[in-house]
């Protein structure tokens, strides 16, 4: 049988669950295993392509088995943490330092495996993420007013670009400033949006202006055209919806990059209005919360 596997991001396996619907076949916590190729799933921090049954006879025939798949394999540990430890004492180590901001994401391919039982593996060479168990971590910065930053951080990581200097950035819903401080050292002019007031040490940086009026209230025509459009506004989904489907249909904005906040149940009417946009991506990053991010880029040259 062809099967995925789905590692839901810590708290949200029910969101993953109603994505997969019955192709769910198999659950071991938070990874679910799906009748199928991989699909597009938005509550997910890595999936297993291929996954496949390994039978074990000992800690070391489970280690030789591995590393003659591959070489590079991080474990997921749900149940009979001993022995996957002591399996995973025998592979070889795989860096997972924190990356430093700008730092391209590991391109050396990563496996994932986890001991269903004493006797059997399930391991996956093939994963989405370049992360393990798609947890990105990175060197914090101290400066910015809010770790709202980091978001920041991992989409442009994951997606290998971000705005150059000099490109217009407009930062709706910018206070007190995280997202604002990320595009200001990049070089980027940045239109920060908020009735509230940004951090002095995020309105200090070169290139980054305010406006305190509401996000909601702003029309294309007041902006004209800009390179990105950055939201982390807090507000129901449908209202963001709105305001980016605004913006669409002016023309004038090249990038989104938003995140979409979700208060109470996940509105996942909602997201499927999102991710039905052409040319949409969405992803639960490991520094949202009960949120997923929107990207929709221009398509690139070539």
């Amino acid at each position: 049988m062809n099967i995925t596997g789905y590692l839901a991001p810590d708290g949200f396996l029910a969101d993953l669950q109603h994505e997969l619907g019955d192709a769910a076949i198999e659950t071991h916590s938070r990874l679910v295993l799906a009748e199928g190729p991989p699909r597009e799933v938005a509550w997910v921090a890595n999936v297993w392509r291929a996954p496949q049954r390994l039978a074990i006879t000992s800690i070391g025939d489970a280690a030789k088995q591995l590393r003659a798949i591959q070489r590079n394999w991080v474990l997921y540990s749900f149940a009979h943490h001993r022995r996957a430890a002591l399996i995973a004492e025998k592979l070889p180590k795989v860096s997972a330092k924190p990356l430093a901001f700008g730092d391209a994401a590991p391109s050396a391919p990563l496996g994932s495996w986890t001991l269903l039982d004493n006797e059997t593996l399930l391991a996956a060479p093939d994963c989405s993420s370049p992360f393990p168990n798609g947890e990105a971590a990175f060197i914090e910065d101290r400066a910015p007013p809010s770790r709202a930053y980091l978001k920041l951080w991992e989409v442009f990581t994951l997606l290998g670009t971000r705005p150059k200097p000099g490109e217009t950035c407009l930062d709706l819903g910018a206070s007190p400033g995280g997202w604002s401080y990320v595009l200001g050292k990049l070089g980027a002019r940045v239109i920060a949006i908020d009735k509230a007031s940004l951090d002095p040490r995020v309105l200090a940086l070169p290139g980054v202006e305010q406006r305190q009026e509401s996000a909601f209230a702003l029309t294309p025509r007041d902006v004209g055209p800009v390179d990105w459009l950055f939201s982390d506004v807090i507000c129901y989904p449908e209202r963001l919806l709105a305001l980016i489907e605004k913006f669409l249909a002016a023309g004038t904005v090249k990038n989104f990059i938003c995140t979409i906040k979700f208060q109470g149940e996940t509105d996942f009417a909602t997201q499927a209005r999102f991710a039905a946009i052409p040319g949409s991506r969405l992803m639960h990053l490991h520094a949202n919360k009960h949120e997923l991010t929107w990207v929709w880029l221009a398509p690139q040259p070539g």
